[in-house]
């Protein structure tokens, strides 16, 4: 037996509880089970387990009253009898190790791929507080992605938090598993809340493959779990994040989507007496959305950071919708795909005009801002006067820029679709060559400063 069987041996030992307080049910309320006899010594958010007839059903307790305590199942209550013995099992937690990396595991640390996981040494509450404001790192150097956009119009830095907003189909899952495979870090987590099982053995070994599974833990709770599972799926692939950023690693962190898992906690609060507000959601979901995306992002001194991507389903592209418009204030970027560049065939499918990098200007030199700033212009000048362009009424001589922008959309459209693994000065050289070809003399201040030196 090696090291760390035994380490993983000793953590199981100390999870074993030799009592355990025992209450009875005493009625079923829809999805809810109450049970009385256990107010006094169960906590909010304890997991429970319920023995019925032939097998057990565990779940979590979500309310206290008077002498009654309210749990809810992770599986339907079919089959719970009045009477019922229910036993507190305690405050969920995880013990990450470094023989996690290249598994797939599901919210609670257990494996979904029927080969034994040695849990490590020490435990983990799922519910942690991000580190202290005032104590953390600010943002660190500019890391390369492999894809030529992001190594240039939309730059992530190292604990930088982006969002990545899109409808389904329009390859929001592919990036993700691209930025997995390229961006540079230690270790990759990805959380994939409320996916189909299929589309989970498909992310994990063909999307991903080996080459990425080889520095990456995936925790998946797929459509079919009980909201508690997969409200608690990004909540438990941020705890190992946390593990291995306090070893000193930089750590990517994936969530496709933060969309399910603000559904998940809509049933799991509805249950638990809450009411909805805004649209359907309860007022706790934007306490839940920030509170997860703060314990991302830099960390502490001597300890490492945590880069994170949160996906977001869109319905119909609305960017106002309450969970995006909650997400996209505390991240420090967002990335817009859009369905039209999907269907044209472009991946990805990034809105360069509706996308924002908030580590700009700071994560370039002055010389890339200014040809980040001019591909913009010209971008926006194309994007202003598409439909007249495409109706074959302009002229070319009307517009000077306008004129540099229709030689040099082509080639920029393109070079947001390109694979850039040759790094971010690489895909600004490119970037500079299309600029040169449009016939674009420079920005209108180097212009100014041009006239001014004569």
């Amino acid at each position: 037996m090696d090291e760390g069987d035994i380490t993983g041996l000793r953590s199981r030992l100390s999870q074993i509880q030799p009592v355990r307080a025992v209450g009875r049910v005493r009625s079923v309320d829809g999805t809810v089970v109450w049970v009385k006899g256990l107010a006094h010594t169960a906590c909010i958010g304890d997991r429970m387990r319920l023995y019925r007839a032939g097998d057990t059903l565990d779940g979590e307790l979500l309310r206290i009253r008077e002498d009654l305590v309210a749990m809810l199942p992770d599986e339907g209550a079919e089959g719970v009898a009045q009477g019922d013995r229910v036993a507190v099992l305690g405050a969920p937690t995880l013990a990450p190790s470094d023989g996690w990396i290249g598994r797939v595991i599901d919210s609670y640390g257990k494996p979904l791929d029927e080969i034994p996981l040695s849990p490590g040494p020490h435990r983990r509450p799922f519910r942690t507080s991000p580190p202290p404001a005032a104590q953390r790192r600010g943002l660190g150097q500019r890391l390369e992605t492999g894809l030529a956009a992001f190594d240039t119009l939309l730059p992530v830095v190292r604990g930088q938090r982006v969002g990545l907003f899109a409808g389904s189909g329009v390859g929001k899952s592919r990036l993700l598993a691209q930025l997995a495979r390229g961006m540079s870090a230690d270790v990759v987590v990805l959380a994939l809340v409320g996916e189909r099982g299929r589309e989970v053995h498909d992310f994990v070994h063909t999307v991903l493959g080996r080459e990425g599974m080889s520095r990456a833990v995936v925790v998946a709770a797929t459509s079919d779990r009980s909201p508690l599972e997969r409200r608690r799926c990004p909540l438990a692939a941020m705890t190992i994040a946390e593990h291995f950023r306090d070893q000193g690693r930089h750590v990517l962190f994936l969530a496709d989507s933060i969309t399910r898992f603000a559904e998940a906690h809509r049933e799991v609060a509805v249950a638990a007496g809450e009411m909805p507000a805004l649209r359907g959601f309860p007022a706790s979901t934007a306490h839940q959305i920030m509170r997860l995306a703060e314990r991302a992002g830099p960390g502490l001194p001597g300890s490492g950071d945590i880069t994170a991507v949160f996906s977001v389903l869109v319905a119909g592209s609305d960017m106002d919708e309450p969970i995006a418009d909650i997400l996209r204030g505390v991240l420090d970027g967002h990335v817009v795909l859009s369905r039209d560049i999907a269907e044209r065939g472009r991946f990805p499918a990034i809105d360069v005009l509706r996308s924002v990098s908030r580590s700009l200007p700071e994560a370039a030199t002055e010389e890339e801002n200014e040809v980040l700033l001019q591909t913009r212009q010209l971008l926006g000048a194309y994007a202003r006067s598409e439909t007249m362009i495409r109706a074959g009424l302009y002229r070319e001589g009307e517009d000077p820029v306008l004129d540099q922008a229709i030689r040099a959309w082509p080639d920029l459209d393109g070079f947001v679709g390109e694979i850039s693994p040759a790094g971010a000065s690489a895909a600004f050289n490119r970037l500079r060559l299309i600029l040169r070809r449009s016939g674009a003399k420079g920005l209108p201040a180097q212009r100014q400063k041009v006239q001014r030196q004569r």
